[in-house]
């Protein structure tokens, strides 16, 4: 059985969700490529080697650039604040490296473009970290869409509210600086919520949006304040290419919603509803049923008829966060054994990343904008 030898890059949050994956896809999914967790890659010399003592690597490095080009890698995967995506991207792609990213997919439109193009002309898979894809209610409800179960589709509506920006002296990190990270709330979160948006109903045509700062200086984490660049908040009205209409919010200055994210698509005979608080469960109404029988029905997404879900646990004992990463992992193996890219690949991030930026052109236009193809 074929060995992928991989390199994460990124020891923090993202770096610990995605290394726990590779252990996990191989312990219940014995993908036919086992990833191998080869190199892990940090800024901070001690933190990285207990990282990768933790996750069980065989070598760390503190030089990205090492990492990224290491001969003995197959996968460079990037965990690493968005200012970094592009140029690990180049280097990896140069190398021959397959590329697992983390979202969003670059700072900008052009940027993301840049990373695309560079991939495709090295001739090397890729692959975007858009997690929540692979929680098995998100992939029931793609099923009833695609099955038409809904029947035409004509309403999406999305909130994705947190509210850990509003943390007591919370630092000027690299999320709040605009050449760092591009955007906000908009592309930390609302990015997945347009990706589901996509994945679920189709692509966006039109954007009508604003965003707001609320907090606009922070501590420094030397001394004084520094100003704030991106902004807290964003919502949109969008216009889908196949008409239907969309609603989208997102936040990270929300009271009391910490991963708040709340999924729903309304069509002509059909609807249904998704938390990802709540995830193992899916609802759903159909104008299918006898009149006296309708409502939402709540569909525990555990059978194992459901995604994913027979490799994990006996019916009814659920899954979580962690598991959607392991999901996508699974995904990338498989992609890479059988030697076709992996979904959802940086065409994916590219078109997510363009809504954003049309979101962004309207802020400052006060109008529609069409979302460039």
């Amino acid at each position: 059985m074929r060995e992928i030898k991989v390199a994460v890059i990124g020891t923090k949050f993202m770096g610990r969700a995605h290394a726990n994956a590779y252990r996990q896809a191989r312990a219940f999914f014995s993908p036919p490529a086992l990833p191998v967790l080869s190199l892990a890659c940090g800024t901070n010399e001690h933190e990285t080697q207990k990282f990768a003592e933790k996750f069980g690597f065989f070598r760390y490095t503190t030089n990205w650039e090492e990492a990224a080009q290491d001969p003995e890698i197959d996968v460079v995967d990037i965990c690493t604040p968005n200012d970094l995506h592009a140029p690990i991207t180049f280097a990896a792609a140069r190398k021959g490296k397959a590329v697992f990213c983390e979202k969003p997919l670059a700072r900008d439109l052009e940027e993301a473009k840049g990373m695309l193009r560079a991939v495709e002309e090295a001739g090397v898979p890729h692959m975007i970290c858009f997690n929540y894809r692979f929680f098995p209610a998100i992939q029931l409800a793609k099923k009833l869409i695609s099955d038409g179960a809904l029947g035409e589709i004509r309403q999406f509506h999305a909130l994705y509210l947190q509210d850990w920006g509003l943390t007591p002296g919370l630092p000027l990190t690299w999320r709040f600086q605009r050449e760092r990270a591009g955007s906000g709330a908009l592309g930390d979160t609302a990015v997945h919520i347009v990706d589901l948006a996509r994945f679920l109903v189709g692509e966006i045509a039109e954007v009508t949006g604003l965003l707001a700062t609320f907090i606009p200086e922070r501590p420094l984490p030397s001394d004084g304040m520094g100003k704030v660049t991106v902004d807290d908040a964003a919502a949109f009205l969008a216009r889908f290419q196949s008409g239907a209409t969309g609603i989208f919010e997102t936040s990270r200055v929300s009271l009391g919603r910490k991963n708040f994210m709340h999924l729903e698509v309304n069509g002509s005979r059909g609807s249904l509803f998704w938390n990802a608080e709540d995830p193992n469960w899916l609802w759903f109404y159909s104008i299918d049923d006898p009149p006296h029988l309708r409502g939402f029905r709540r569909i525990l997404v555990t059978e194992e008829v459901h995604p994913y879900t027979k490799n994990w646990w006996p019916t009814g004992h659920i899954l979580g966060y962690e598991h959607s990463f392991t999901h996508a992992v699974v995904e990338l193996c498989g992609a890479l054994r059988e030697g076709r890219n992996p979904q959802p690949n940086f065409l994916d991030g590219v078109e997510a990343q363009a809504v954003l930026e049309a979101v962004l052109l309207s802020e400052g236009s006060k109008r529609w904008e069409k979302v460039p193809r």
